[in-house]
């Protein structure tokens, strides 16, 4: 394979190929840029005559900071700010406990405790119950056999670190106030693709550096951040276990850092939970 070089895509160009139900709105939010950024950077004036299969440019503003993979000749593999990672341990409620105690004394909102665990606003916390808490807990972590979410720490090696990801996990750590993870690897290591599905954008983007994404069957996109180089291009059909690129070193961390986020009807959702072709890496 060769990297990504077709005519239609420089250096400084995110690529994305329209899809089934994309809209101005959509890929706006997606990419977070305006609609009318997005639309003057494509000469677009009717935002409503978007076609399946269209490539769009997608904008890329100059005023952030490095974040993965090298930044020679590519100024825009930058970000504003790298999403802080946060690690998520295991917290057996206790009697007397409620959500808004624990999400008080672990220094986050209720509504971010619900979103951690994918609880319903209505949701009821008894004693016994296991959910996932920023930091160090403050009891013994759960075992797995009473677990029944997927716990990101070293703690739950039955957890997410028997999950398959795109490179070998050495640390899984969920990013501040968004359903992604940072997983670190090695540098260079293939980025391997969970699903099966088409290549609807690859290139840099502000906020991971050089980024593959992947439109999977049932609305699925599985983003890819923090790569070195890309292996492929857009339009591709990519099948599980595929390399996409190699992992790049985060110029923050000073570590080989994957950002992987999977998207569903234009929101994140926790990439623990997202379908994956099997459960080993090829």
């Amino acid at each position: 394979m060769c990297l990504v070089s077709p005519g239609w895509l420089t250096a400084d160009d995110l690529i994305h190929v329209v899809g089934r139900g994309d809209t101005i709105y959509s890929l706006s939010r997606l990419f977070q840029v305006t609609a009318d950024e997005l639309m003057r950077a494509n000469g677009i004036t009717d935002p409503s005559r978007l076609r399946v299969g269209q490539r769009l440019v997608i904008p890329v503003s100059a005023d952030t900071t490095p974040v993965g993979g090298s930044t020679q000749g590519n100024s825009s593999a930058v970000v504003p700010s790298i999403p802080a990672a946060q690690t998520l341990v295991d917290y057996r409620a206790a009697r007397g406990d409620t959500l808004y105690s624990i999400a008080r004394s672990h220094g986050i909102t209720v509504q971010r405790l619900l979103e951690i665990n994918r609880f319903s606003s209505n949701y009821t916390l008894r004693a016994g119950d296991v959910i996932r808490v920023p930091g160090r807990a403050n009891n013994p972590p759960a075992s797995p056999a009473n677990n029944n979410t997927a716990a990101a720490g070293h703690s739950a090696p039955s957890g997410l670190y028997a999950l398959r990801w795109p490179v070998i996990p050495k640390d899984i750590t969920y990013m501040t106030g968004q359903m992604g993870v940072v997983v670190e690897g090695e540098q260079f290591e293939a980025v391997q693709s969970l699903m099966q599905g088409n290549v609807v954008s690859a290139g840099p983007w502000r906020k991971f550096g050089r980024v593959v994404i992947v439109e999977t069957t049932g609305g699925y996109y599985y983003m890819y951040g923090g790569l070195e180089t890309i292996t492929i291009n857009v339009g591709d059909r990519i099948t599980p276990g595929m390399e996409l690129g190699r992992l790049g070193i985060n110029t923050v961390s000073e570590k080989p850092q994957l950002f992987f986020m999977v998207f569903r009807n234009d929101m994140p959702i926790d990439p623990a939970a997202a379908p994956r072709a099997g459960n080993s890496r090829t």
